[in-house]
């Protein structure tokens, strides 16, 4: 743990440097999230953590990238052999390069979000009995290319799960920038059945987002999440099992989401908010997803608000717990320094 906090030191330090130097550019802010929930009578609050996000980003004609350690305090960190300790993760990292005008390769650590939702979308990634406020942990460890003509930009990616491209999956998008914003995105796990013994599973999903007037608009997103049912031999010694439990052979989930924002410039609303979100979720049988006897409903919402003050920004949201008469409360603020 030492060796990794003095080498994080050292390359914090020596990009720090660099950063004075033509294209470069310190990024960073800090976090703090409080959140409870409504049914938590046995605490104050029912989770809290801050964290601190450090890096570099690098911008050229045809070459950019970005750098980006996420840090994290004894408290907020790790629990080894009954002791805390800090905890600092290699959260971004990565470069672009530009080939001619239309043609962009990338590699290295990033995530990805599209949904523009505040709690829900991107099924294409997300974990679905996985929920939070603003969650944006969509990782992925890949190569990428993308392709753009007038309003259309494509991108290929092929990730891995492994250090030896043993698991991973190929990753594809096509965003098409219109007066209704739409994007497409299909996933599959193809790498897995090279080298091992696993289900296939594919995922599509689209988003739409329309502009109605100026700081009003509707988006939502659907999804097709299926895996299909080869009979494979699963006491194999090479087999894998698919990425979430709830992917069972066979199985269709059809997760949806649907939402309206609206950006008030003026007025009492223009003073607290600068973003509201009203926005629903709907996945049949959702409680099937999770492994436990428990009521889940199949409905989700959330009320969310938000508060850009310069860089940086509040936000607060109510939200359905498990099931819709369950309220969860969720507070962020992000001191941003760049």
């Amino acid at each position: 743990m030492k060796k990794i906090i003095l080498l994080s030191i050292l390359l914090l330090s020596l990009l720090s440097a660099y950063a004075f130097a033509e294209g470069f550019e310190i990024k960073g802010n800090i976090q703090t999230q409080l959140t409870k929930s409504t049914g938590d009578g046995d605490n104050n609050l029912s989770g809290a953590w801050m964290r601190a996000n450090f890096g570099v980003q690098y911008s050229s004609e045809n070459l950019d990238g970005l750098i980006m350690l996420r840090m994290f305090a004894p408290e907020f960190g790790n629990t080894i052999e009954g002791k805390k300790h800090d905890k600092i993760l290699a959260d971004l990292y990565w470069a672009r390069y530009s080939i001619g005008e239309n043609l962009k390769l990338k590699m290295g650590r990033w995530k990805t979000d599209w949904s523009q939702s505040t709690h829900f979308g991107t099924y294409i990634d997300k974990d679905l009995t996985s929920r939070g406020m603003w969650m944006r942990d969509y990782s992925h460890n890949a190569i990428e290319t993308e392709i753009s003509a007038g309003p259309s930009s494509t991108k290929l990616m092929l990730a891995t799960l492994d250090n030896k491209a043993n698991t991973g999956y190929l990753r594809i998008e096509e965003k098409l920038s219109l007066p209704v914003e739409t994007l497409i995105g299909y996933r599959v796990n193809a790498i897995d059945p090279v080298q091992n013994t696993s289900y296939v599973t594919h995922r599509l999903s689209a988003f739409a987002k329309y502009k109605f007037i100026e700081r009003l608009s509707l988006y939502g997103e659907i999804a097709l999440i299926y895996t299909q049912d080869d009979k494979i031999e699963t006491t194999a010694n090479n087999y894998v099992p698919p990425e979430q439990s709830y992917l069972e052979p066979g199985k269709k989930t059809i997760p949806m989401y649907g939402g309206v924002s609206y950006s008030p410039k003026s007025g009492l609303l223009g003073i607290f908010t600068s973003d509201i979100f009203l926005e629903l979720e709907y996945i049949g049988e959702r409680g099937k997803l999770y492994n436990q006897s428990r009521d889940i409903d199949d409905v989700a919402w959330v009320v969310a608000l938000s508060k850009n003050i310069g860089k940086s920004k509040i936000q607060f949201s109510a939200y359905s717990e498990d099931e819709i008469k369950d309220i969860g409360l969720a507070f962020r603020i992000t001191a941003t320094f760049n």
